[in-house]
């Protein structure tokens, strides 16, 4: 719901070529109880004034000398391409109305005024428009929170797969060598049995913050769930940087302690690397070749690195 104060808080900009009518407009409004107001007498102003100001209301006279308020509607069509223009037209001609309504205002009213109906009119648009701007913003949100892990604020699985799928077509197109690291936290589970989860959830945070400053900024760190996390290296000059990288982040990991609950904790982590197009071909099958290059990194030693080995499983391009 939008409330009375966000209504009357709501941002109008009063649009007429004659003083006198930008007056008496602004008294009206004012006298309703709005407070953010502004106007201009210049109808050639309006487009530019909206797209530095987003104003939620815009009460726009029809019959101005230069440039008219049809005008100024098609100019508004490029600003708000979602196609919410916030316009409410104003016309001393009743033959008028129609043809506002079809070029995209949202709502009329005639001159002379009848001040309730004003008033009314003004408030119930705001209402709608402000309900949209906010079911529009939620919908963002909501797009966000699918795409991106709650916890750590990295992509997760989903645009993981987006991306790395990117990173091998341009790589294909280009033919250029790209890579997948899959990383997991040593002993993870332990700390998090010990300590809490809300323990654990600090240090994975904390770990992805690392991850995230330890790589390019073309590459992509994305958490999988739990202490997994999958980095996209796009665009290597050459498969043995793959090598420097992987280094470059299991010491940022690890060359610190964090602080936990008061008190210094280390951690490690281990990496297993696939290249395009030497071990997959498809976002899949780079996944699978890098989990195994980790199964085999854990069951080997951890706090290191491996690279895929190819076997007749693995699709290669």
């Amino acid at each position: 719901m939008i409330s009375e104060q966000e209504i009357l808080n709501a941002s109008i900009l009063i649009v007429d070529d004659q003083q006198s009518g930008v007056l008496l407009l602004d008294r009206i409004l004012r006298d309703a109880g709005y407070i953010s107001i502004e106007s201009t007498t210049d109808p050639h102003e309006v487009c530019e004034l909206h797209r530095k100001n987003h104003y939620d209301l815009i009460l726009l006279d029809l019959l101005m000398p230069g440039m008219d308020g049809f005008q100024v509607m098609e100019c508004m069509k490029e600003i708000e391409i979602d196609g919410y223009v916030p316009i409410f037209v104003i016309t001393a001609h009743p033959d008028h109305k129609l043809q506002a309504l079809t070029s995209g205002a949202k709502d009329f009213i005639s001159k002379p005024f009848n001040l309730m109906e004003v008033k009314t009119r003004i408030h119930n648009m705001l209402e709608i428009r402000l309900l949209y701007r906010k079911s529009k913003d939620s919908n963002k949100v909501l797009e966000s929170l699918a795409l991106h892990d709650a916890l750590t604020g990295l992509p997760n699985r989903r645009l993981l797969i987006d991306r790395l799928s990117l990173a091998i077509a341009h790589a294909r197109r280009n033919k250029r060598t790209m890579a997948v690291m899959y990383l997991d936290l040593d002993g993870f589970k332990e700390i998090n049995d010990t300590l809490g989860h809300d323990a654990g959830d600090t240090l994975l945070s904390m770990a992805a913050a690392r991850m995230v400053a330890a790589v390019r900024q073309e590459d992509t760190v994305a958490r999988l769930g739990g202490d997994e996390f999958v980095i996209v290296l796009p665009e290597l000059g050459h498969a043995d940087d793959v090598a420097k990288l992987a280094s470059k982040v299991i010491q940022a990991v690890s060359q610190q302690s964090y602080s936990i609950q008061g008190r210094g904790m280390n951690m490690t982590t281990s990496v297993g690397v696939s290249i395009y197009p030497t071990h997959g071909g498809d976002a899949e099958t780079l996944m699978k070749s890098a989990d195994l290059a980790l199964y085999e990194v854990k069951r080997t030693g951890k706090n290191d690195y491996r690279i895929a080995a190819r076997t007749n499983l693995l699709a290669t391009a």
